[in-house]
Formats: C-alpha cells, sequence, structure tokens
C-alpha cells in the first residue's frame, strides 16, 4: 500500500507555513491560493502515484512553457478559457442575466492601443496585395431592446494569410488588421479587411507537444477577435468563426459556440468589384452584437488581464 502523508496534521502545518499563513505579511488571498495549489498538487502526486522522474519533466516543461511564451496558448487549447465562459454563463444564469451575443475567449493575441476609427475603418496596411482575399464586413451593435447604439467601439483583431498576428509577427507593421471602430447613428461599423487564415500552434512548441501526447491537434478555424463596450453595457469579449472551415466545430482552442459563426460570402462578379473599387473576387462578411444592460459599472470595462501595449 502506498502511503499517503498530505493530510497529515504535519503536513497542513508545513504547507500553511510554506504559504505565509505564519506571519501577517503579504496577500490573504494569495496565501489561500497557494495552499490550495500545495495541497491540490500533493493529492495528485499521491494519488496518481507521480514519480520523481515525471514530477521534474513537469517542472522542466514550465520552463519552456514561459520560455516559448505559450501559457496563454496551453490554457485554451486544454480548455480552461473556454471553462471560464461557462462558469460565467452558468453565474450569469443564476442573475437572470441571459440574452445578447454570446461570449467566447479572447486569446493571448491581444494588443491594446489599436487606431481608433470614425463608422468605418480599413484593417490591412495593403502588404498582401494580390495574394490575400478582400473582406468587407459590416453590421450593426444593439441594446437588450433591438435599438442601435451610437458610439459603441468595436475593437477587433485577426491574423493575416499565414495565421500570423501583428506585434507577435514582427514582419507585419504596426497595428496590422486591428482598429477600434466607433459606430455610427444607426450602431453601424463598417471595416475593409483581408480574409483571415486559420492558425496551428507551432509544431515544435511546448503546447503542440502536450496535445500530440493527447492524441489532438493544435488548429484553429479561420476567425475574427471582438470586444464591443458602450456606456452602460455589459462589455463584450468575442469572436466570430468563419463559415466553411474545415476546423468551424473542431477548434483546438474551443472559442466556437451556437450564434458566433459568421457566414462569409465570396463574390466572383467584376462588375461588383469595380463598384468597390477593388478588382477580383471578395468577401462580404454581415455580423450584428447585441449587448446586456451592465448591472455594476464595473462590467462596463473588460477585465484586468494582462495585455501587450504597442
Amino acid at each position: 500500500m502506498t502511503v499517503k502523508i498530505s493530510q497529515t496534521a504535519e503536513i497542513q502545518k508545513f504547507f500553511e507555513e510554506a504559504s505565509g499563513f505564519g506571519n501577517d505579511n503579504g496577500s490573504p488571498r494569495l496565501k489561500q491560493i497557494i495552499l490550495r495549489i500545495l495541497n491540490d498538487s500533493a493529492k495528485i502526486i499521491e494519488d496518481l502515484e507521480i514519480s520523481d522522474e515525471e514530477f521534474w519533466k513537469a517542472v522542466d516543461y514550465l520552463n519552456r512553457l514561459g520560455g516559448r511564451n505559450e501559457a496563454g496558448l496551453l490554457v485554451a487549447g486544454l480548455g480552461i478559457e473556454h471553462f471560464l465562459d461557462l462558469l460565467q454563463d452558468a453565474k450569469d444564469e443564476q442573475a437572470d442575466l441571459t440574452g445578447g451575443t454570446p461570449r467566447t475567449i479572447e486569446g493571448p493575441l491581444y494588443v491594446a492601443g489599436a487606431p481608433i476609427c470614425q463608422g468605418e475603418a480599413r484593417l490591412d496596411d495593403g502588404s498582401e496585395e494580390g495574394v490575400a482575399t478582400v473582406m468587407f464586413l459590416q453590421g450593426q451593435v444593439f441594446d437588450p431592446q433591438g435599438k442601435p447604439l451610437a458610439g459603441a467601439t468595436v475593437d477587433l483583431w485577426h491574423a493575416n494569410t499565414l495565421g500570423n498576428y501583428s506585434y507577435f509577427d514582427q514582419s507585419q507593421s504596426e497595428y496590422n488588421l486591428r482598429r477600434r471602430i466607433i459606430t455610427d447613428a444607426e450602431g453601424r461599423y463598417r471595416a475593409r479587411s483581408i480574409v483571415p487564415s486559420g492558425y496551428g500552434c507551432s509544431p515544435d512548441g511546448p503546447t503542440q507537444e502536450v496535445l500530440n501526447q493527447l492524441g489532438r491537434h493544435g488548429q484553429r478555424p479561420a476567425h475574427i477577435h471582438f470586444f464591443i463596450s458602450a456606456p452602460g453595457y455589459r462589455h463584450l469579449t468575442t469572436q466570430i468563426n468563419l463559415a466553411g472551415d474545415q476546423y468551424l466545430w473542431d477548434d483546438f482552442a474551443y472559442a466556437t459556440r451556437d450564434g458566433l459563426v459568421g457566414d462569409i460570402h465570396f463574390v466572383e462578379d467584376a462588375a461588383a468589384a469595380r463598384a468597390r473599387g477593388i478588382e477580383g473576387r471578395f468577401a462580404e462578411l454581415d455580423f450584428d452584437f447585441q449587448l446586456q444592460t451592465a448591472p455594476a459599472p464595473v462590467e462596463q470595462a473588460r477585465s484586468k488581464r494582462p495585455r501587450a501595449l504597442q
């Protein structure tokens, strides 16, 4: 029989000391969290009979995960970020805060400070002209009663045709494919951009390393991220995944949800292209958003999660 000591009084006292409960300094909240982590880690080690080799391989993995800046990718790939959405959905339902556009994960690739545009914007810098398909994206932002919301902020970002994001991909120009659009008097936003590509985890990275051991792929469908906000309304973090993508309902990050599929329409008509001021095939995508009333002022702002700043 394997000896289990994690719940003994001696070990509990030891973990409390390691968590800082023997002093009046520091953060009581963090002490509580660390104590839980120590207890749960010890229980895992005992219950699953984790060997020393397995333990130190895990420590090495965490070092490599941080070194590649992939922690945000891993929590998405293991479904933890999606779980946070499901947990908030359950809390909302209990509080009778339902309706509106569904939330979904933010992901790790947002960059604060994108240029602000009134009503409409061009997102791409033209560097993929002749390679990318031009995309015209538009929609409206509504309140819970279906009234258009003027002055709402539509903060959007997406990948290029290689599945890469500006800032993290240094070959792209500053804030390429990132803008903040203020809706017009009809609550409408309009954007010219390019059809994004989905992407996969780096094949030699630590996230894909774990997914390989789980027998899973690390692919995402083509998608567009959004923050939608307006005074008096709950901040919405969401994204739309593009219909027709082979990974639409097989997203390794579990971001695809009912109500968040964008029906992208490709147009081959030359006259329609000329009317848009372009040549060749292009795409059109309409997507509307509906916000919920904020029950408290704090819910009007996005979370204080650490984010990149250009």
